[in-house]
């Protein structure tokens, strides 16, 4: 389901709060499916990449943040004639980066419209999601990604206890 590496995607380093980007020590990413099943994938990419940071103990919080951000992306910013078949190239990715006492998680979609809470009229659970996002995590954004890419990608960023 992912891949881990050392590198992250230029854009995501336009736009992040201020940190040096050069800095970060380690990011992983993974690639997510058009179905709303890839929304455990991401929360259990998220547990394993914690895990291997020593993080483990900031799960419940970031998952669930990373859970309000991949369902955004598959709800909001898919169009709906996109496709939810296993062959296609996936639309969505979750990129997790650690900084010396900094955690982003940011997931890249399609879409270059801005995220915003859903209609109070959809159902009493829509429209909480960025709510939950801005609640649990110590900052969020988005911006709209440059070059040949195209979409944007919406951020959390969580502070961590520098040792």
């Amino acid at each position: 389901m992912g891949t881990n590496g050392s590198t992250m995607l230029e854009p995501l380093r336009q736009g992040l709060p201020p940190i040096d980007p050069a800095a970060v020590s380690s990011s992983a990413s993974c690639a997510l499916p058009a179905r709303y099943e890839a929304v455990r994938g991401a929360r259990k990419f998220t547990s394993r990449t914690l895990t291997q940071w020593e993080l483990a103990d900031r799960f419940d919080d970031v998952a669930l943040v990373v859970s309000e951000l991949v369902t955004n992306a598959l709800r909001h910013a898919l169009p709906a004639d996109t496709p939810r078949e296993r062959e296609q190239e996936p639309p969505v990715r979750l990129h997790l980066m650690r900084w010396t006492g900094r955690l982003v998680c940011a997931v890249r979609d399609p879409s270059q419209d801005s995220p915003v809470a859903g209609e109070a009229e959809d159902s009493a659970e829509c429209g909480r999601g960025l709510f939950l996002v801005d609640s649990f995590s110590d900052s969020w954004g988005w911006h709209p990604l440059a070059g040949p890419l195209t979409g944007k990608v919406v951020w959390a960023l969580f502070r961590l206890p520098v040792e």
